[in-house]
């Protein structure tokens, strides 16, 4: 067995080809992957139907008042709205592959409008406002959606199209909107509804189609991983299916299995794939969800009273976490030192190979327990995906959290979940794990950073196919093209790296789109084309990267002009002593922040802080091409310890 093959994680599958690596599956996948079929149904609707058959009195739905307990609503209750407003959907012209968009928070209601949408074969179309000022509007056209559900705190987003989305013929409401905005609302010119009387509607005229093939679209999810307008990843019933037969194979494989005795806290967006991914999974396996009530201040109060078993984050969510517990322990003197000490002597443990719950049982018991009830207290396994977690967070939840830690990568391309790392084994320790059983991988060359498939370890572009992998893009067949080669694989950009026992580790992004560590993607050359339109910029060189949260700069200043400020402002000395002083720094980082609320950039896109140096950028110091392109490898060898030192100032304020 070759070191690849070990503790039969992985198996080649393929042969190698001159720049593609070997094919790799997860071992024992038989001749092939997960069918498009999962519990003998081959469609959304069908899954959610057998839910309903098999857990029909259980939890399935749950949302507070207040400071009040979880109510719930059934699998029953869930199905019998979920068919009146599938009714009052058809009813209103919708059938199978029309585009249905959800502007709202997480809520039960959300969740319904989309199983209302899977019973009859629309598509559904999540609406994320964050996107972008004009992204509703922009996502609603290009998707032609025809009904819209809207929750009230988003009435005042989508009143701002009055008269832009022609297509929309009906609105359907939730909450307490204002009387003004009801007026406008009234007023926009379509069939406009209030949820309860959407639920009316459908149950007093009862209505049914054929419902979707497992070939229909169950949703176009919109990214905003790319320049320009966002693109739609078109996700098929077959695709969903297969990822959640996947999904529930490889729980057991890893025998972390989800059942009817789990909860879940829904509070990241169900418009990301992540979140919409797990919550589809719970439902599948009868499990529980519990809605946030939509503020980041008052989360830990709701998953106190929720007391979720599986607890899935983003890597920012965890930073604070993290930071939070260690500002608190370091205000005494006797609880940082038990607390380092017990994070120590637990730490070595766990890297020696002992299971977490059995690494310094006495620190377990005195102190971590507590720190597992900041979850909740019931949590039996920590999920964290959308970008990597930096090691020393999860070296912290490892060991404070007091159950398994597992990372996963995916993208919204390959319907998130397309590796995840084994619980509770310290060789999975930064490193995202291993395949699912819908997908297959192999790396890919990447000449111009140094990336081969061939060196020990292997690396390169991680390529992905298999069936839950998407359909494309909508309205979109040139980037369909560029990102899906002709052998069926999607290009993902991200390079990776597959450590001697079969895990995959990401240690690169391919292109100039990166991921900060709260998963927003920032396409830097668009930032940086922006900012250089300030006439106090002569060169911009944008910096962020995934274990990160915000972005820093480098900038050449312009000589004149910041030479003219200095003699303004009594600022003494020549260009380079000018660019050195703190006001300086403080002039050019005012501007870019001016430059960046007139571009309409969304705040992580605005960098936080900022270098500045009195030598240009050049073709003969090997930081830009021939074509005077920056070369941003090694902008950042040259300025590593400028941008490790800005990173280090910010986190000390």
């Amino acid at each position: 067995m070759s070191a690849l093959q070990m503790d039969n994680w992985i198996t080649e599958v393929e042969p190698a080809n001159e720049t593609q690596g070997p094919l790799y599956r997860l071992f024992n996948c038989g001749d092939g992957l997960v069918p498009y079929e999962y519990k003998g149904c081959y469609t959304l609707s069908e899954l959610f139907a057998k839910s309903v058959e098999e857990f029909g009195e259980e939890k399935c739905l749950g949302q507070r008042n207040g400071d009040g307990p979880y109510m719930w609503l059934t699998y029953n209750e869930v199905m019998d709205a979920t068919k009146k407003i599938a009714s009052a959907l058809i009813a209103e012209g919708a059938d199978v592959g029309t585009k249905v968009g959800i502007l709202s928070g997480n809520c039960p209601e959300w969740m319904i409008a989309m199983q209302a949408c899977n019973r009859i074969g629309a598509a559904c179309v999540p609406l994320y406002d964050t996107l972008g000022e004009n992204a509703v509007e922009y996502i609603t056209n290009h998707a032609e959606c025809k009904v819209a559900f809207i929750s009230a705190k988003k009435i005042s987003v989508l009143l701002k199209t009055k008269g832009k989305i022609p297509t929309v013929t009906t609105l359907v409401y939730w909450g307490e909107p204002s009387e003004e905005e009801l007026k406008e609302l009234n007023d926009f010119g379509v069939n406009v509804f209030s949820y309860d009387q959407f639920l009316e509607k459908g149950a007093a005229d009862k209505k049914e189609n054929a419902g979707p093939m497992p070939e229909d679209l169950c949703t176009i999810m919109y990214t905003s991983g790319t320049t320009g307008d966002p693109k739609g990843v078109m996700i098929k019933h077959k695709n969903m299916v297969a990822e959640l037969n996947a999904i529930e194979k490889l729980f057991e494989i890893q025998k972390i299995p989800i059942s009817k005795t789990d909860r879940f806290m829904s509070y990241l967006p169900l418009a990301h794939i992540f979140d919409r991914v797990v919550e589809e999974t719970f439902l599948c396996a009868g499990g529980a969800v519990g809605y946030w009530r939509g503020s980041p201040l008052l989360l830990l109060e709701d998953v106190a009273a929720l007391k979720p078993t599986i607890f899935a984050g983003v890597p920012r969510i965890f930073d604070r976490i993290y930071s939070k517990v260690s500002n608190k322990m370091q205000a005494s003197f006797i609880k940082n030192f038990l607390f380092t000490t017990g994070v120590k002597r637990k730490w070595s443990a766990i890297e020696k190979g002992v299971s977490q719950a059995k690494a310094a049982p006495l620190f377990n018991m005195i102190l971590f327990k507590k720190l597992k009830a900041v979850l909740g207290g019931c949590c039996r396994v920590i999920v964290s995906g959308g970008a990597p977690l930096a090691s020393h967070v999860e070296q912290f939840l490892r060991t404070s959290m007091c159950c398994p830690v597992i990372q996963g990568y995916g993208l919204t391309e390959t319907m998130a979940a397309s590796f995840t790392a084994v619980p509770d084994d310290i060789r999975f320790y930064k490193t995202v794990g291993v395949p699912a059983p819908s997908v297959e991988y192999r790396l890919e060359a990447v000449p111009e950073m140094n990336y081969s498939p061939f060196t020990n370890p292997p690396r390169g572009e991680i390529l992905i196919r298999g069936p839950s992998v998407y359909a494309g893009y909508y309205k979109d067949e040139a980037q369909t093209k560029g990102a899906i080669d002709k052998d069926g694989f999607f290009h993902t950009g991200d390079v990776g790296e597959i450590t001697d026992f079969g895990s995959l580790k990401i240690i690169d992004r391919k292109k100039n789109i990166f991921k900060l560590s709260q998963g927003e993607y920032v396409a830097v050359e668009v930032l940086e084309s922006a900012y250089k339109k300030n006439l106090n910029m002569e060169q911009v060189w944008v910096y962020g990267n995934s274990f990160e949260n915000c972005l820093v700069a480098v900038i050449v200043p312009n000589e004149e002009k910041i030479m003219a400020w200095a003699s303004e402002k009594g600022v003494a000395g020549d260009y380079a002593a000018v660019c050195k002083t703190p006001e300086a720094n403080e002039m050019i980082l005012g501007e870019l922040k001016k430059t960046g609320k007139e571009a309409k950039m969304k705040g992580f896109e605005i960098v936080k802080a900022v270098h500045l140096d009195s030598t240009q950028f050049s073709v003969e110091e090997n930081l830009l091409t021939p074509t005077f392109k920056l070369k941003r490898p090694q902008l950042l060898k040259h300025y590593q310890s400028q941008v490790d030192a800005l990173y280090e100032a910010m986190k000390k304020k």
